[in-house]
Order: C-alpha cells, then sequence, then structure tokens
C-alpha cells in the first residue's frame, strides 16, 4: 500500500502544478534570506553609523565595513543550513495545491473541498517547523547517549513527524482536524512506516527540497486507501 501510494505520487512529479509549488517555495525562501541580510546590513549600519573610539587608537571608522563583509560570509554559511528547512516549510503553505492535483488527476469523482485558508496553512507550517526543529535538537541528547543508534533515531524521528504532518495535511481536507486525527490514530504504523520513507533522502542535497511535495503527494494517496469512506 505504501509503496503503491509512493510511487504513484513519484510518476505525477512533472505535473504542472507540483513544479509550480516546488519552484515557488524556492523563490520565495531566497527572497526571505535576502530579506534577512539586508535587514542584518541595516542593523550594523545604523549601529556603526557614528566613529567608534577606542582607547589608545583613537577613531576606528573600519568597524562597519568588517561587520559587512562578516556577515556576508556568515550569511553563506548559514544559507546552507536554512535553505532546506525554511523551503519545506514555505513549500508547505502550497501544499493543498498538490493534494488538489492527485485527487483531480486519480480521484475526479470526488466533491469538491474549499481550499486551506492562508493563515490556517501558515498556522499549521509554522507549528509543525518549530516542532520538527524542536524534537531534532532534542534528539541531539540521544545522540550523544545512543551514538550507534543515531541514524535510527534520526530517521524514525523525522518518519513519526512527517507522517504524522503529510497525513494530517491529507485527511483534514476531507474529515476536518477531529476526523484526520482519530484517522492517523487508527493506523499510526503505516502512517509512520510511510513516513520513514519521506525522510530517507531528508540528508541527500536538493533531492530533499521536493519532499515536501512527493510527501503531500503520497499521503493523499494513503488517507484514500486508508479511509473508510
Amino acid at each position: 500500500m505504501i509503496l503503491t501510494a509512493f510511487f504513484a505520487a513519484l510518476a505525477q512529479m512533472p505535473d504542472r502544478r507540483f513544479r509550480s509549488v516546488l519552484w515557488r517555495g524556492i523563490v520565495l525562501t531566497i527572497a526571505l534570506l535576502v530579506a534577512i541580510y539586508a535587514g542584518l546590513l541595516w542593523l550594523i549600519e545604523w549601529l556603526t553609523a557614528e566613529p567608534i573610539t577606542l582607547p589608545g587608537v583613537g577613531e576606528v571608522t573600519w568597524v562597519g565595513d568588517l561587520l559587512g563583509w562578516g556577515s556576508l560570509g556568515l550569511m553563506l554559511i548559514l544559507s546552507v543550513f536554512l535553505m532546506i528547512p525554511v523551503a519545506s516549510a514555505i513549500t508547505s503553505l502550497f501544499l493543498d495545491e498538490v493534494a488538489q492535483a492527485v485527487e483531480d488527476k486519480h480521484y475526479p469523482d470526488l466533491s469538491p473541498v474549499p481550499p486551506v485558508s492562508f493563515s490556517d496553512g501558515l498556522r499549521d507550517t509554522i507549528n509543525f517547523l518549530g516542532v520538527l526543529i524542536g524534537a531534532n535538537i532534542l534528539a541531539f541528547v540521544a545522540y550523544a547517549i545512543f551514538p550507534f543508534a543515531a541514524i535510527a533515531i534520526f530517521y524514525a524521528l523525522n518518519g513519526f513527524l512527517l507522517g504524522r504532518e503529510y497525513f494530517q495535511l491529507a485527511a483534514m481536507r476531507r474529515e476536518g482536524r477531529a476526523g484526520a486525527k482519530a484517522l492517523r490514530k487508527q493506523h499510526n504504523g503505516t502512517i509512520w512506516a510511510a513516513g520513514c520513507l519521506m525522510a530517507l533522502p531528508l540528508s541527500v542535497p536538493l533531492l530533499n527540497l521536493f519532499i515536501p511535495i512527493l510527501g503531500a503527494a503520497t499521503f493523499t494517496h494513503l488517507y484514500h486507501r486508508l479511509s473508510p469512506g
């Protein structure tokens, strides 16, 4: 069941709406990172607007330039680590479109559902990103205690979180939050296993950018296979 859903989602990846969601996520992520850097430069300029006087040295006017070039290097390094989680979070805002594209192609007889509002999508995205980051920070403690099991812990944890998030996204479109939660608890093992499959490419650069779209599509198929209706 899981592999059938996964390969059906994989076959639809060239879909125009899938690509649209992917590119929007990447472009908005780059725009956000540029905006953060611009804000950082403004803050540096504001803090160093007046020359700094050091004892025995006198006025120092090059601190702003030093901080500016240093912040550029810092931002480039941080972007390597921030690109994936931020892109995934932003892409998640549009995953309702992915689920709709799957249903239009594979389940055309279903009744239409109202789109998820931007405010609801933003709230769910922020909550998920916070849980994902927080859980992985706490997981470092487990990695230190059980280093031999670090890889298994990483995939098991992220598989659980990804499965929980993407199944909830797919199911609540037609079941509501309470119904989606109840269905998820009923099939928790299957959802967790499917989430682990989604977690496998997380450590592969560039490929991990596709995880939100592939996950949303896979779990839309999985929802329709598990739903009693």
